[in-house]
């Protein structure tokens, strides 16, 4: 049945060039000891309707695919990296060593690599086997990570001290910015392989233009002294970013992350875990609000309206390209 599920979730996006899949759980009036609210895979169907994909999971913090293979998933879960493949069957790829995965990465030639509580690992073998990359890292608490999608030597890591870059795949680390900060996040700009964006607890947005070598603080920067979560390229619109976090709301850049406007009409709380743009229509963005719902602005922040997931923490979204879809 769960199996069915999947496909049939899959089937009803299979028009479109993408599907949105969020990864939360819902926590609005559960209490301990009651059996498991929806949660784990959420997948958007063409309708507007959610599926619970698969089976309801309490922890999924982020989710990756290999370039060019879409149909198999990789997510960062509570009890390691589940690998989920076209015909909806789950595996944990990782054993008992590793828990409460933070981030999970793919790239060229069959990388993956994340980040959990303890360190980093990375597997050069679509998830068959796994090597300890924190070593030189002064603290191992991997929030964040991300391989190069040009160059899959380069990996760039979050910490409880900062981000940090490898050019040798995590044999050798040095500081790359944000020293002294916890990092939450980076990601790489899907226009330009050098510019990368870093967020933090309490120490703002950080930008790089130089592939990820080297972060610096943003100017003026409206989220300084706030925890912020996500961060989201619009593949749209090359100058187009947006962050989200605590207390914060959203916050939209025009012009490549140098400054930024916060954006949240409409939302009921300004407590945002993840926001995600539409590759499929220009200025949709979504945007989770914690425990309220899924919210999404067809204008790029400006207004925003309820979508779904009611009573919901959606840590990530992600837009999945679609095997054999319209392009």
């Amino acid at each position: 049945m769960r199996v069915l599920v999947w496909i049939a979730a899959l089937a009803v996006c299979a028009h479109a060039e993408h599907r949105l899949h969020a990864l939360g759980v819902t926590t609005k009036g559960w209490v301990v000891g009651a059996a498991l609210l929806p949660g784990g895979v959420f997948i958007r169907q063409s309708s507007g309707e959610w599926v619970n994909a698969g089976y309801r999971h309490p922890l999924m913090t982020a989710l990756a695919w290999l370039p060019g293979e879409p149909e198999t998933l990789y997510v960062a879960a509570g009890d390691g990296v589940i690998r989920i493949d076209a015909a909806g069957r789950w595996r944990v790829l990782t054993d008992e060593t590793v828990t409460e995965l933070q981030d999970i990465s793919a790239g060229p030639g069959g990388i993956i690599a994340f980040g959990h509580t303890a360190g980093f690992r990375i597997s050069e073998d679509r998830g068959q086997s796994w090597r300890e990359i924190a070593a030189g890292l002064p603290r191992r608490y991997g929030k964040a990570i991300r391989i190069d999608r040009t160059n899959p030597d380069r990996i760039v890591v979050g910490t409880e001290t900062g981000f940090y870059v490898s050019s040798d795949r995590g044999r050798a680390w040095r500081l790359a910015g944000a020293a002294g900060f916890q990092a939450m996040r980076v990601e790489q700009s899907p226009h330009e392989a050098r510019l990368w964006l870093a967020v933090t607890q309490k120490g703002g947005v950080f930008r790089s233009t130089d592939g990820g070598l080297t972060f610096e603080a943003t100017p003026r920067d409206p989220a300084a002294g706030r925890n912020l979560y996500d961060i989201a390229f619009d593949p749209t619109d090359a100058r187009r970013i947006a962050v989200c976090g605590w207390g914060l709301g959203v916050l939209v850049s025009e012009d490549g992350g140098l400054t930024w406007e916060a954006r949240h009409r409409g939302l009921p709380r300004l407590d945002v875990w993840s926001v995600a743009f539409d590759p499929d229509r220009p200025g949709r963005l979504y945007a989770s609000v914690h425990e309220e719902a899924l919210y999404v602005s067809e204008d790029a922040g400006r207004t925003w309206r309820v979508e779904g997931l009611p009573g919901s923490i959606v840590l990530k979204m992600a837009f999945v390209p679609v095997r054999g879809g319209a392009r």
